[in-house]
């Protein structure tokens, strides 16, 4: 089993040397300083940014509309098999828009992300940092909801060649009811789900819906879970385990 940290990394490890170059004038682009006005034009000019930079890159080729690519599981395994570490990098919804989140994810998937995390934006973020829960109040303020997520997402699914995984507060869950956002979840072409505030002794109800839709429930655990407990949600975690600092 897999661990994922949350963690900025400059170490591309999936990628062949001959890759480098590009990634190097991809790094230095996502470095510019932010435009002035810290809006959503401010923010959209830094995604276009870097994708102009990451032009050289060949963008992952097309799948056919309701093709699912390689499960998160299979994914971690074929990394592991070679030796080499996975991108999985995190993006919140709506944060400027859903038209810039849709761009982020093209650009990511091109860049070479092997799974990415995409944040349903909720009002209370109490398991998140500041940059984050900063980023979830921008994605909110500028009227994003979880159907429009997910709707967005099922558009922009079928053009990339890495699996996502939602990563979503339970409330919204909850609201929609497990079944509906399961099954929505799935439509949209989700590969996962990571429920940050859902205890592992609370996830029995949750896990049925997520396999009858062919999602894949990543489970948390933390430096300080006993370590009996931190075993249990190893073997139970599907994809990865996510260790949260």
């Amino acid at each position: 089993m897999a661990f994922a940290i949350k963690a900025a990394s400059t170490s591309y490890s999936t990628f062949s040397p001959a890759d480098q170059p590009s990634l190097s004038r991809l790094a230095a682009t996502a470095a510019v300083k932010m435009p002035a006005g810290r809006g959503k034009a401010a923010a959209a000019v830094v995604i276009r940014a870097v994708a102009a930079a990451a032009a050289p890159l060949s963008p992952a080729p097309a799948r056919s509309a309701g093709k699912r690519c390689l499960p998160v599981s299979q994914t971690m395994a074929r990394l592991k098999a070679q030796g080499k570490t996975a991108f999985i990098p995190y993006i919140t919804a709506g944060d400027p828009d859903l038209a810039t989140t849709a761009e982020a994810l093209r650009l990511l998937d091109a860049c070479g992300a092997d799974v990415i995390e995409l944040g349903v934006p909720f009002s209370d973020p109490y398991a998140d940092g500041p940059v984050i829960q900063a980023s979830t109040a921008r994605a909110l303020a500028s009227g994003t909801t979880p159907d429009g997520v997910l709707a967005m997402l099922k558009e922009v699914t079928p053009e990339l060649s890495c699996p996502v995984v939602l990563f979503s507060y339970f409330n919204p869950i909850v609201h929609r009811g497990l079944a509906d956002f399961a099954a929505a979840a799935k439509e949209a072409g989700a590969h996962g789900l990571i429920v940050p505030d859902l205890p592992y002794g609370a996830t029995c109800a949750l896990r049925s819906e997520a396999t009858k839709n062919e999602l894949e429930l990543v489970l948390l655990t933390t430096p300080s879970t006993p370590e009996d407990r931190m075993k249990e949600i190893k073997e139970a975690s599907e994809g990865f385990v996510y260790l949260s600092s």
